[in-house]
């Protein structure tokens, strides 16, 4: 919860933040556990595990799952550690992208800045879009008459981004409130939902089938599986654990957070990687039924109406979308503080705008742009893939891990460059950073390649055996990973930006206050 900010705590919060060149215009009225619940609601295992369970058992099975998990979760951990350092050395709403125009000039911190807002659009946008796949069900099964379609779905999918961006209009001083009871929820609704898929079936799985079976639903063939079929269902942990720069990006709005910043973040990491593990687990032991669920193309609420009675999966699916609504929620706040801070150094077109606080200190503009650039990214949503798989879903969750990890990527590539002229907070790797930056700095580069790969066959847009025939049969576009697609225009788009114009104009962090941290005219 909120409290009082003792005067001295306030005075060096504000001290440091003008330091790094900014006068105190957010509330910092957020504690440190706000600050970690952040994070911990855009992970949110009640979101991830649900909405893409379904990828990485179409594309892998049950070790996709259950050796997968662990695995890219130690990876993302590291990857989370550099990036605590960093927070603890320069807690500013801008985050990342502060840090690399900092560590390095101001083209890192333009692109950076680019990949962090794209990656942060589509988490907004692929969070929504799930929890209203959710909430279509979960209204369904009350009222059959409601029905389960696309349409629907988006329309549920614009009135949940359009209610979190008016809480976080209206509600600022509540928002730090609900972050700390979506941790509750969180702990809680999963435990809850372990609890009765324990108890709730009549039978469940052998250890044999959850830590050795493996499936290949991709379409693609089998002699592919352990080099791109496997891989491909590792997006499912990695989208999961990701937007944990949230503890950054509020770093400004937090009490001391220095030290309260960069211990939010590796713990949201943390807590989430176990939790999640242990109810995807919970999820593959109750998959009795594996034809309903290939059935279903992976969807993972065919385990609980399979395996449970019509009120237990009901229970599952209400738990889940209100924890999707809280991770919504909490993405909104974090893209919106970061497209203000990038705004406030001129990075967006229409910056004055976007960079603008309203009475309550609430950056409304930012709010309102970034929730109308996730409805425009989510429009494909509305074509129907011909697999049956959510590959537009699928799509956007791609863009979502490729923007933010490449905006992680070089910010922890920059201090590993900096080497000992890096200056740490009170949080700091030490001598292990050499061996930590590296491997996450080569995950994020493998991680990126593979997800702008083709999801299905059908997204390929060539003929398979022989690729100088452009093509293939079973080719449409609606099952294209346009993931690439969006991230390559954008790197074109914002690199002939930067030659263009923005590296005459574009300095990176513009100071708001002088040397003796007195306000720039």
């Amino acid at each position: 919860m909120t409290k009082p900010v003792p005067p001295e705590d306030a005075d060096a919060d504000a001290r440091r933040l003008a330091e790094l060149g900014y006068k105190q215009e957010l509330s910092r009225t957020w504690s440190g556990f706000s600050n970690f619940a952040i994070s911990f609601s855009i992970i949110s295992i009640l979101a991830g595990c649900f909405t893409t369970f379904g990828q990485a058992w179409n594309n892998g099975g049950p070790i996709a799952i259950s050796w997968g998990w662990p695995l890219i979760s130690i990876f993302i951990l590291i990857i989370g550690l550099c990036m605590s350092e960093l927070v603890s050395a320069y807690p500013t709403a801008g985050g990342i992208y502060w840090w690399a125009a900092k560590m390095g000039r101001p083209v890192h911190g333009w692109f950076t800045g680019w990949f962090n807002l794209i990656g942060l659009v589509a988490v907004t946008a692929s969070v929504d879009y799930g929890c209203a796949t959710f909430m279509n069900i979960t209204i369904n099964r009350f009222a059959e008459g409601f029905e389960i379609s696309l349409g629907n779905t988006f329309i549920l999918f614009t009135v949940i981004l359009v209610l979190h961006a008016l809480i976080n209009i209206f509600s600022h001083r509540l928002i730090s409130v609900l972050q700390n009871v979506s941790v509750w929820w969180h702990v809680f609704g999963a435990a809850v939902v372990v609890a009765i898929l324990i108890f709730g079936p009549d039978s469940h799985q052998s250890m044999s089938f959850v830590f050795t079976e493996r499936f290949n639903n991709s379409g693609f063939s089998d002699t592919s599986f352990w080099f791109y079929v496997l891989p491909l269902g590792f997006l499912l942990t990695q989208y999961t654990i990701t937007g944990f720069d949230a503890c950054a990006h509020v770093s400004e709005e937090t009490q001391g957070a220095s030290t309260a910043a960069a211990r939010g973040l590796w713990k949201s990491i943390f807590y989430s990687a176990i939790g999640g593990w242990v109810l995807l687990l919970a999820f593959l032991f109750a998959a009795t039924d594996v034809d309903a669920v290939n059935k279903e193309f992976g969807f993972v609420g065919a385990i609980f109406t399979s395996s449970l009675t019509p009120v237990l999966a009901t229970v599952i699916f209400g738990i889940s979308t209100i924890g999707q609504f809280f991770c919504g929620m909490s993405c909104v706040t974090s893209m919106s503080r970061m497209t203000y801070a990038f705004s406030r150094d001129g990075g967006i077109p229409g910056w004055r705008l976007w960079s603008k606080v309203d009475k309550n200190r609430t950056p409304v503009n930012a709010i309102v742009f970034g929730c109308v650039a996730a409805l425009i990214l989510t429009l494909p949503a509305l074509y129907k893939a011909p697999t049956g798989t959510p590959l537009a879903f699928y799509a956007v969750v791609s863009v979502a891990v490729i923007g933010l990890y490449i905006a992680f990527a070089i910010p922890i590539w920059l201090r590993l460059r900096m080497g000992d002229r890096f200056q740490p907070g009170p949080w700091t790797l030490g001598a292990k950073y050499k061996v930590m930056c590296w491997i996450a700095v080569i995950e994020i580069i493998v991680v990126s390649i593979y997800f702008i790969m083709p999801l299905a066959p059908a997204g390929v847009p060539f003929n398979r055996d022989d690729p100088a025939t452009p093509g293939d049969e079973t080719f449409t576009w609606t099952a294209v990973n346009y993931a690439p697609i969006v991230v390559g225009v954008m790197v074109l788009a914002v690199g002939l930006w930067w030659a263009l114009s923005a590296r005459h104009w574009f300095t990176g962090p513009r100071r708001t206050v002088d040397e003796d941290q007195q306000p720039v005219a």
